[in-house]
């Protein structure tokens, strides 16, 4: 492990806006943005530079405060300074990442200095790769430092897949919402993407992301999907490929589930060990990938259901690459998953749209075995809980939780749209300045944490125009 050397990089570097000339015109094209109940809606069309330049120009601010979050959360975790995290990323990164997505994120640094801001390559692709570097490199790396290094992978989403016969009208139904730190980057982007090859791709993702990262995406192809991470997850391969790059490779490409799993599995470096859960809308086919390190979990059926609640469900995974104890209802995710074959069990035939949004909305705490607004809930709010679940949010009124919710079914993909709702999935809102008044502990996220008001759901389409 090199030392920490301070570096003088360009992040956050005001510059002078100038009028665009003809080429940036052009590479502007078709780009545009608006907001839409707590959302940003991105479209982005074209070549990967013209689609990087849109989004950088247009999405320049957000990209600076999304980089300002992950750098204040980076020093204040690690104690180091961000241009020697940008420098580590830089080295084992981006030599690995394609062509196209490196034109796409050089793209992007070429949009935000035309808007007046500065950034680089190395460091959208540091930005880019947030997950696998902070919770998958760095444990490795910290214990060469350390004696001992306690691995702790934030347990992130609650999802559900279901077909066949579990199904209201027998099509595929999807639910999927993000659990994360208040402080970090805000996923609030609705990317529309039209690359001039591939498959056209509509997902959730944050500011200067060319992957989804939260997951939750639906394709040209038919494809639907999102993720739930591992819980307990260790391990990482520093001679694989990036994991967010495969992510965007694997949705833009595959035409199948077995062409998006194949892509994943291909140079798997660990970083950002998930259970991907997904559908294909035209053959009601429905997948579980379990993707870690040396162990690999595969179903797939076209009458069923899978969930996501950071339980590993392929037994060689969870006893050889997690910590989890898949009995303990003191832990979130075990208190998750056996509140979902609840619900699977108990809406049988009957589930649809509505009840997804219900799902992912649910505060049923398996663990105290009633309903109670707390940690331990499909919509969770550890923010309002005295209690630290085990291994979970680590200390009580931990500013994490459910920040969004998002449903698809198969009509509404065949029409390129989805459901999503900003905030927590049921609703809830959150006062930043009130939080932090009642829990000063938490002062050094002054100035991170957001007001999140209560937002209602709302219909995004692929080519929506306001």
């Amino acid at each position: 492990m090199r030392m920490p050397m301070l570096l003088c990089l360009p992040s956050l570097l005001a510059l002078a806006a100038a009028p665009l000339d003809e080429t940036q015109r052009g590479l502007l094209g078709k780009g545009y943005r608006f907001n839409r109940a707590g959302w940003t809606y991105l479209h982005v069309e074209g070549p990967a530079r013209a689609r990087g330049f849109q989004h950088g120009y247009l999405m320049v601010a957000e990209i600076q405060e999304g980089i300002r979050r992950t750098r204040a959360q980076w020093e204040h975790r690690s104690a180091l300074p961000w241009s020697w995290y940008v420098a580590q990323g830089d080295a084992l990164l981006t030599a690995k990442v394609d062509a196209e997505n490196l034109a796409e994120i050089d793209g992007i640094a070429e949009g935000m200095a035309a808007a007046g801001a500065a950034s680089s390559r190395a460091e959208l692709v540091a930005y880019n790769a947030r997950h696998e570097l902070f919770f998958y490199w760095w444990p490795q790396e910290l214990k060469k430092l350390k004696d001992h290094v306690p691995v702790r992978v934030p347990e992130s989403c609650s999802a559900f897949i279901a077909t066949g016969s579990w199904t209201a009208d027998g099509g595929v139904v999807l639910g999927h919402n993000t659990m994360m730190g208040y402080e970090a980057g805000m996923p609030n982007v609705i990317l529309d993407l039209v690359p001039d090859r591939g498959q056209r791709i509509l997902m959730q993702g944050q500011a200067g992301w060319i992957h989804s990262g939260t997951d939750f995406w639906i394709t040209s192809a038919g494809l639907v999907g999102a993720e739930t991470t591992l819980s307990g997850f260790e391990g990482f391969d520093p001679a694989g490929l990036p994991e967010f790059s495969r992510m965007r490779r694997a949705s833009q490409d595959a035409a199948s589930i077995d062409d998006w799993c194949r892509i994943m599995r291909t140079g798997n470096n660990g970083g950002y060990a998930n259970a991907w859960l997904l559908g294909d809308i035209h053959s009601g086919e429905i997948a579980r990938l379990e993707l870690g390190l040396k162990e690999v979990g595969f179903e797939r059926t076209r009458d069923g259901f899978f969930t996501g609640s950071n339980v590993p469900e392929d037994r060689r995974l969870l006893r050889f690459e997690t910590s989890v104890k898949e009995t303990d209802l003191r832990s979130t995710d075990v208190a998750r998953k056996v509140r979902w074959k609840q619900l699977m069990a108990k809406h049988k035939g009957r589930i649809d749209i509505g009840l997804a949004q219900r799902f992912e909305a649910d505060h049923f705490d398996a663990y105290a075995g009633r309903m109670r607004i707390g940690a331990w809930g499909l919509c969770a709010h550890p923010e309002l809980d005295r209690e630290a679940p085990l291994a979970t949010w680590e200390v009580p009124f931990d500013p994490s939780g459910t920040v969004d919710g998002k449903v698809v079914d198969r009509r509404m993909a065949q029409a390129m749209s989805f459901s999503a709702r900003w905030g927590a999935a049921c609703g809830r809102p959150f006062d930043a300045v009130a939080f932090l008044a009642r829990h000063p502990q938490f002062e050094w996220m002054t100035g991170l944490l957001s007001d999140r008001p209560s937002q209602p759901w709302s219909t995004f389409r692929a080519g929506d125009r306001k």
